[in-house]
């Protein structure tokens, strides 16, 4: 496996990669990168400004037209923060969450028609028969008359089967460029095993048509059930997913003890988990390297040790020229934030800035400014601009 290039942005202690063929637990404690290996101490290219605070955030979007932003915390509560005067009020009307582990209220997403009708897609971990699972959801965001309230909320797409736990809910949620096609990940549910199968949507990265049906074209679309709802399989925990300006689809893995995984996600594909990983089990158990001709899609970049990537970003802005394309994972537990220039599919220079806490999530704002939301503990919600 060829060394990824490292550029150390600040004092943080460590970290090994790989490019092409390599989690960590999301509530991990803090833990250290690894040994820099260039450019220590270095100025950062972009200022910080701190913006707000929250106290469990998980997601972030902002909303077309206007700009503002919305908020997630695990909790249950959607805030929405005023783009002109930085005041933010919680919305009404969201759905009943599981707050447990890392269960609660997930990600948020304007839809590709928000302009046109408002509606926003909801992701959260919910109780029923079985057990625990993630759900999507959709609704109609109203802001006129009085407080802002969602209206009309249906459930679209849930996780298959229910299980008891409450970790490896993934539920994050991505459209498609042409804005046809609904994307969510689906993390394994800690069990390993049901990402092989593809009789469940365990393990998998799902594609779904805005109403929340499987997606005609699916690589397994003639089985019917969950299988035709599956675009690609045996992830672990799945906590990033965005579509590159070119429009290839990425997403952020944690993997076990180490084995991290950004990967470029196609329709078909098996990545590997649990029969392969360039992590080990907890507890020091060995699992088979990614390795050329095994018959699974290795990672274009993999950490080791772990990062804990809770989140991923494909910059397609013009603020950060040198940036555009590029993706960006927030680290929990190496509480940075973590850069990969991306050239089409292949992956190429690393760079990590130490930012001190946990981040757990990164968007691009409308001027193209970098937006980062820290975890529990920190919750701060910073923007980064060039630097002068």
């Amino acid at each position: 496996m060829k060394p990824a290039t490292v550029l150390r942005r600040g004092l943080v202690a460590g970290l090994v990669l790989a490019l092409a063929p390599a989690c960590s637990s999301d509530t991990a404690s803090s833990g250290a990168l690894g040994p820099s290996t260039a450019e220590d101490d270095a100025a950062w290219p972009f200022e910080v400004e701190h913006v707000d605070r929250f106290g469990e955030p998980w997601a972030m979007a902002f909303l077309p037209g206007s700009g503002d932003l919305l908020v997630t915390e695990r909790s249950g509560t959607l805030h929405l923060r005023d783009a002109a005067s930085g005041e933010r009020v919680e919305v009404e009307g969201t759905p009943t969450v599981v707050d447990a582990g890392q269960g609660g209220l997930g990600d948020v997403v304007p839809a590709p028609t928000y302009e046109d009708d408002g509606v926003v897609y909801l992701s959260w971990a919910e109780a029923g028969d079985g057990g625990v699972g993630a759900a999507v959801g959709r609704a109609r965001l109203e802001t006129g008359g009085g407080a802002p309230r969602l209206e009309d909320l249906e459930v679209v797409w849930r996780q298959t089967p229910r299980t008891a736990g409450d970790g490896h809910f993934s539920h994050r949620i991505a459209f498609s460029p042409d804005g046809r096609h609904l994307f969510v990940s689906s993390g394994d549910r800690q069990l390993g095993d049901p990402a092989q199968d593809t009789g469940n949507t365990l393990g998998t990265i799902v594609r779904l048509t805005l109403d929340g049906d499987p997606a005609p074209g699916n690589p397994m679309a003639d089985e019917g059930g969950a299988t035709a709802e599956i675009w690609s399989w045996g992830h672990r925990n799945p906590l990033g997913l965005d579509f590159a300006p070119d429009g290839r689809l990425w997403s952020s893995e944690m993997g076990p003890e180490g084995g991290d995984e950004l990967n470029r996600v196609e329709p078909g594909a098996n990545y590997g988990w649990p029969e392969v990983s360039d992590g080990s089990d907890y507890g020091g158990g060995e699992i088979p390297d990614h390795a050329e001709g095994d018959g699974y899609a290795a990672p274009a970049v993999s950490w080791n040790p772990s990062i804990s990537p809770g989140s991923l970003m494909v910059y397609g802005g013009d603020l950060f020229e040198d940036w555009q394309g590029d993706a960006f994972l927030g680290a929990l537990s190496g509480e940075a934030l973590v850069r990969v220039d991306l050239d089409g599919e292949t992956a190429g220079e690393v760079e990590v800035y130490d930012m001190g806490e946990r981040v757990r999530a990164v968007e691009e704002g409308p001027d193209g400014a970098v937006w980062v939301l820290e975890d529990e503990g920190g919750g701060r919600l910073l923007r980064l601009t060039p630097a002068d």
